[in-house]
């Protein structure tokens, strides 16, 4: 296994903080944004595709009194299609990670700051698992972490509980009461108003309260 590098690379550009979330897959401090794969028409398709053939496998598996250890062939080919589906999903979404780390680590900033989430916790909101384990965030990390090395990007995992998302970026005050559907940020400190991705962003860029990966 031998590590490779990029030569020649250009001069370092400032820090890039990256705010991962679940409408859009991340917003960097710069102000890009990155969207969910779940709003690409091909995944649209193939995930309304995936919800008839699953309708139809369960009517089978209820009419012919099947289980999965007795399963009639018709069953045994739905389920291959079904696989099939799930694999190019899951190509598409590996495709979309490898693409936006391509696209940020040839900024060539000086840093990369991206938050330490607890995804084994977030995954408790039944209402939210489905979308989090879609967004593939572990992945995320890894891979950003991966190529960052190779251009000799430092890699900064912001602490865990950071209160990114309810401290103003433009005056530091905590708003204890943001709820989550609250998407503009509206600070009763400064007046500040700022998109909450944006601002998580931006705090993520400036804090001091990291590690290096």
């Amino acid at each position: 296994d031998v590590k490779t590098k990029v030569t020649n690379l250009p001069e370092h550009t400032d820090g890039i903080g990256v705010d991962l979330g679940i409408k859009n897959l991340a917003t960097f401090s710069d102000g890009t944004r990155v969207p969910n794969i779940k709003t690409f028409r091909r995944v649209r398709i193939l995930e309304k595709r995936l919800k008839r053939l699953q309708r139809k496998v369960s009517r089978k598996y209820l009419i012919n009194k099947c289980n999965k250890y007795n399963k009639t062939k018709n069953i045994i080919k739905l389920e291959k299609q079904i696989k099939l589906i799930h694999r190019s999903i899951r190509n598409i979404r590996i495709n979309h990670i490898r693409k936006f780390v391509s696209v940020l680590v040839k900024k060539q900033p000086k840093y990369i700051a991206i938050e330490d989430l607890n995804v084994k916790g977030m995954m408790k909101n039944k209402h939210l698992a489905k979308d989090i384990a879609n967004c593939s965030f572990y992945t995320i990390r890894e891979h950003l972490i991966r190529k960052a090395t190779e251009r000799d990007i430092k890699v900064r995992l912001v602490e865990r509980f950071y209160p990114s998302s309810k401290t103003c970026s433009n005056c530091g005050d905590y708003k204890k009461d943001l709820k989550l559907s609250q998407r503009v940020y509206s600070c009763n400190h400064c007046q500040e108003k700022i998109d909450r991705d944006l601002n998580a962003a931006l705090n993520i860029v400036r804090t001091d309260k990291y590690i290096l990966a």
